[in-house]
């Protein structure tokens, strides 16, 4: 069975776990169809395709509509494809995974979501750097980078310098985190502590094992 489940994370709430409060994350869940299987012999790797999520059928193109037509019902077909990686054989087209096929309450797992956009951000916000002394003639620059090299050897700026620029919007993966609970008729996985992105976003759950505790 496949061990990687795809939702939407919704925001956070708190819960109560053997009377302790506990801050969770909501992942808004939807089965998830398989659309297509790759296999090792013809695309040199092994891997499920699926869809998740609604889209309007008038609203994809032709090649989409094609490719989805095995799965599509009625004036919707899925919204988003992901792909997981996974054994020849263990599921086909046409097959519906829900979250409670893959996870269940204390299950540990890996979250990958993308993080929130911070736009252009200064060295202060994106690093940390404490930036000048806030007096003793101090003028204009208190939040600048100050140097960034030695002079003439090396001569150029090093890689991987610290220095402003785009801030977030970066793949992030919290690692054991743990589910709380699984519930498919609400569609809904609760999963303890936060998970990167905005509200929104899609989130990438890989189960890791098992917790009790």
């Amino acid at each position: 069975m496949l061990d990687t489940f795809f939702g939407i994370k919704s925001g956070m709430q708190q819960t109560f776990v053997n009377g302790a409060r506990v801050a969770v994350s909501v992942v808004k869940t939807s089965p998830m169809i398989v659309t297509q299987i790759k296999e090792e012999a013809k695309d040199g790797y092994s891997a499920v395709q699926v869809g998740f999520g609604k889209r309007a059928l008038r609203k994809i193109n032709k090649p989409a509509k094609g490719h989805l037509s095995s799965v599509t019902t009625g004036k919707h077909a899925p919204r988003w494809l992901r792909e997981i990686a996974a054994e020849a054989g263990v599921a086909k087209v046409g097959d519906e995974i829900i979250a409670s096929d893959v996870f269940s309450q204390g299950d540990v797992v890996n979250v990958t979501g993308v993080s929130k956009g911070k736009g252009f951000a200064g060295v202060v916000k994106r690093w940390g750097f404490a930036g000048a002394p806030a007096s003793h003639g101090t003028k204009h620059v208190h939040r600048a980078p100050g140097s960034i090299g030695q002079g003439t050897t090396p001569g150029r700026v090093r890689k991987g310098k610290k220095m402003a620029g785009r801030m977030g919007q970066d793949r992030v993966t919290v690692k054991h985190l743990k589910i709380i609970s699984v519930d498919d008729k609400a569609g809904e996985i609760l999963v303890a502590g936060p998970v990167p992105g905005p509200k929104g976003s899609i989130i990438r759950l890989i189960k890791q094992g098992k917790n009790e505790n």
